[in-house]
């Protein structure tokens, strides 16, 4: 089974692929939850929206959408993503500050996935800000 398996998702060409169910964990269809942050037609409200949608553009490899999201003083030349790593699940775990309110919040999740037939996990406290008005994320704690 594949990561495209698990998360749902079925090819629509191109080498895009889009969802049945958003992988972020929400329950709903990708269309009506992280798509219209994917394609620009939105902006995540708080960071754990932000962190949600991010995720799924793993799922995805979805490169562009993370650099638009990821701070303008952290943000790497280019995203690699795992040859062979399936993205299986995401779980938040806390959030502080991040609302619509703040301008500053973490997140902290577990991101699951199957590598080389082997289960993992990552665990991360993620930090966010605002730049422009816009979530974005920082780094890791």
């Amino acid at each position: 089974m594949t990561a495209v398996d698990h998360a749902g998702i079925r090819p629509i060409g191109d080498n895009h692929s889009m969802p049945a169910l958003c992988p972020c964990g929400q329950d709903l269809p990708y269309a009506a939850c992280c798509g219209p942050l994917h394609r620009g037609d939105a902006t995540a409200s708080t960071a754990e929206q932000l962190m949600r949608s991010r995720y799924a553009a793993f799922v995805m490899h979805d490169a562009p959408y993370l650099q638009q999201t990821w701070s303008l003083t952290t943000r790497p030349a280019r995203i690699d993503f795992p040859p062979g790593r399936e993205w299986t699940g995401l779980e938040i775990v806390g959030a502080t500050g991040g609302s619509a309110f703040h301008t500053e919040g973490t997140v902290e999740f577990r991101a699951h996935y199957i590598e080389a037939g082997k289960p993992g996990v990552q665990h991360e406290n993620s930090t966010f800000t605002r730049e422009g008005g816009r979530w974005v994320y920082v780094t890791a704690l």
